[in-house]
């Protein structure tokens, strides 16, 4: 009777190679579930499913719909679906350029749209669990990040909707992390602030009033936490792991 296990179970994570989406393939894959790594790095994908158990693959990029559709034409049943695959961007409104704007929106936004379209007849009749990860852009506003905080609102809205659309067929909720210590992270400080990485990365620890950043494996123990049988009365929910950012 070990809690939250999820043995029998199918979970498709998108962006599922590297940072949260990584941690979660591996912490949904020990608790039992046959994981399926969705990512657009078919290297890093297939690396990583050759050390999980009855782990699987699909390459493709969740904004193109025809390549969305094939790729579920192939999955004959899905338990859980997380929607993690994103980008970012840096800039307030004045220094976003309307194709940069679209960009964010095309992947943070259609991207899970239509993964998450594709996957509803099957959890449906799987009564499954969508866990979609946001962020603490998506519920209060951060300076020079105008496209990212209104595309993570998106996704909490998105998330709302969606279960109160199917309440009592499948169960939807969000996470909202604080800045998490993934490649993500690593790949803002080489781009915006390569000449002082280490400067920067002590303003992200300390934006946090825990003084540090996220673990993605916090993150993914949330993801666990969310998608086991467990948490059957949880639908709807915006949660936040960030440190007390949003506390404070």
């Amino acid at each position: 009777m070990t809690p939250f296990r999820l043995d029998g179970r199918a979970a498709l994570i998108t962006g599922g190679a590297s940072g949260i989406g990584e941690a979660t393939s591996r912490v949904l894959a020990q608790a039992g579930a046959s994981v399926i790594i969705v990512d657009i790095d078919q290297a890093r994908a297939e690396a990583l499913a050759r050390e999980l158990p009855g782990a699987s693959v699909l390459i493709f990029d969740i904004t193109d719909e025809p390549a969305v559709r094939r790729a579920f034409l192939q999955i004959p049943r899905l338990d859980i679906l997380v929607n993690n695959a994103g980008i970012g961007l840096v800039g307030g409104i004045e220094q976003t350029e309307l194709a940069d704007f679209q960009r964010l929106f095309r992947v943070n936004v259609e991207g899970s749209f239509l993964v998450t379209q594709a996957a509803m007849p099957l959890l449906k009749q799987s009564k499954g669990s969508i866990v979609n990860i946001g962020s603490v852009a998506g519920l209060v506003g951060i300076k020079k990040r105008f496209a990212y905080c209104a595309t993570k609102g998106a996704v909490v809205a998105m998330t709302r909707q969606l279960a109160v659309e199917y309440a009592g067929e499948l169960r939807v909720n969000c996470i909202c992390p604080g800045t998490v210590d993934t490649p993500f992270v690593e790949a803002y400080l080489e781009k915006y602030h390569k000449h002082e990485k280490e400067k920067v990365r002590a303003e992200l620890n300390l934006r946090q009033p825990v003084g540090r950043l996220g673990k993605p494996e916090e993150i993914a123990h949330m993801v666990l936490y969310l998608c086991s049988p467990e948490a059957e009365f949880v639908t709807g929910s915006v949660m936040t792991i960030d440190g007390g950012w949003t506390a404070a």
